[in-house]
């Protein structure tokens, strides 16, 4: 039978058979030419509603994501359980609080602690310090001083010298009294061309009395002793230089008083130095015992004496200031190895507990040595071997370990705590247990 050909039309054209037509045969309506292509977009003919996968679907898929998350916390917790599990006990351990007692040397020989010999390094240390002021003097007195100068005394009167007693008097043309000093004797004149040419010598004098007054200028002087006589006008005395030295005023003058006060004010001031100069040379960690310590006066030194006439006067003062300190450290190491040295080795003591006084029996400065007593307090508990603790405590439940270590008769009270909370036993790793000591 032969086969027929189909051609595959577009939509809303399927071919007409008409009333004429034989059976089996196809016939077009209308030329192929004439056919109508439709431009109306796909859009059109899609479906409006999306299609839901069947219901199997989607519940294949939950519980795979399910799965996956159960997975995931799956891996979490067994990360936390191996990784971050820790426990954390807490041991009050028994105690005993003991009092420790012993003397120990500070040295400044010393080197090193010296436990066995009872010795401690100590150090001297010396400052000195000098102070000077310049004082006011408080004395006074009254200073006279009498005017003094040169007179040239003139004989006119004969060619005999003529001789003038100690104390002559001679009085300035302003009548202020001169006194010669000692016994003098007045050549005679000369006659030269008929005429008398007078001798002459030069003396001496003393203002009779004290005072600015008799500071004259050079003037001419009579000889009062030869009054009512030929001589008085003969006999004179000229000053070519002004008369000097005249004085009477108070004037200030050092006393005993002044050089005691200023003495005593610089030691004062001397000491008080020294002493704040030496503890600037101390560290924070040297101890200073304010009975290791010692100040005194090394000179006093002025050059001004009582009675001297001075508005002012210098004094100077030299101090020394010494002190034989030690080391804190040193001290607390020293009773540290001390009460370990008393205690048997199956013993520790609590370093916190620790409390310590000293007191000096007797100090030697010069020898450098210090003998102190000591007295210490600390609380003593049994050691407890960490190591073997957490060892035995191990995979152990909370009750399993509150039994064992109440049964250890060195320990008082006990904490246990595991993490995070659903911990049930002690870690097998050792670095997962955390042991704290409580001392009360």
């Amino acid at each position: 039978m032969p086969q027929k050909i189909f051609d595959i039309l577009p939509p809303g054209y399927p071919p007409k058979v008409g009333p004429s037509t034989a059976l089996g045969e196809e016939k077009p309506s209308q030329p192929f030419d004439k056919l109508r292509v439709d431009t109306e977009p796909m859009s059109k003919y899609q479906p409006s509603e999306k299609i839901s996968p069947p219901p199997h679907f989607k519940e294949k898929k939950y519980w795979e994501m399910a799965g996956g998350a159960l997975s995931i916390l799956i891996l979490v917790f067994l990360f936390c359980y191996f990784t971050l599990s820790k426990a954390e006990i807490e041991i009050w351990p028994e105690t005993e609080a003991l009092t420790f007692e012993t003397k120990a040397t500070i040295d400044r020989e010393g080197e090193n602690v010296d436990v066995s010999n009872k010795v401690i390094p100590g150090k001297t240390i010396v400052v000195e310090k000098t102070v000077s002021e310049e004082f006011p003097s408080s004395g006074e007195i009254l200073k006279e001083k009498k005017a003094e100068g040169i007179i040239r005394v003139y004989n006119a009167y004969s060619t005999s010298s003529q001789a003038l007693v100690s104390n002559t008097r001679f009085i300035s043309a302003e009548g202020k009294v001169f006194r010669s000093l000692e016994r003098v004797t007045i050549p005679g004149g000369k006659y030269e061309g008929g005429k008398l040419v007078p001798g002459y010598l030069d003396i001496k004098v003393v203002a009779d009395q004290s005072g600015l007054e008799y500071n004259i200028t050079a003037t001419t002087f009579s000889i009062p002793g030869f009054a009512g006589t030929a001589k008085y006008t003969k006999f004179y005395g000229k000053s070519s230089e002004n008369m000097t030295g005249g004085l009477r005023e108070k004037v200030p003058q050092v006393t005993q008083d002044d050089l005691y006060l200023a003495q005593k004010t610089l030691e004062e001031r001397a000491l008080k130095e020294s002493d704040a100069a030496l503890k600037e040379k101390i560290s924070s960690d040297l101890v200073l015992l304010e009975e290791a310590q010692a100040s005194e006066i090394l000179e006093t030194f002025s050059l001004a004496r009582p009675k001297e006439e001075l508005e002012k006067f210098n004094f100077q003062v030299k101090a020394k200031s010494e002190v034989l300190v030690f080391n804190a450290k040193d001290i607390e190491n020293f009773i540290k190895d001390f009460i370990l040295s008393q205690i048997p080795e199956s013993k520790k003591f609590h370093q916190e507990s620790l409390k310590t006084n000293y007191l000096p029996e007797t100090i030697d400065l010069k020898a450098g040595k210090i003998i102190l007593s000591l007295k210490a307090e600390a609380k003593i508990y049994s050691d407890i071997n960490q190591a073997d603790l957490k060892k035995n405590l191990g995979g152990k439940s909370l009750a399993e370990v509150k039994i064992f270590l109440e049964n250890q008769p060195q320990i008082t009270k006990t904490q246990v705590r595991f993490w995070p909370f659903w911990v049930k036993k002690v870690p097998e790793d050792a670095n997962k247990i955390e042991i704290k000591l409580r001392i009360d």
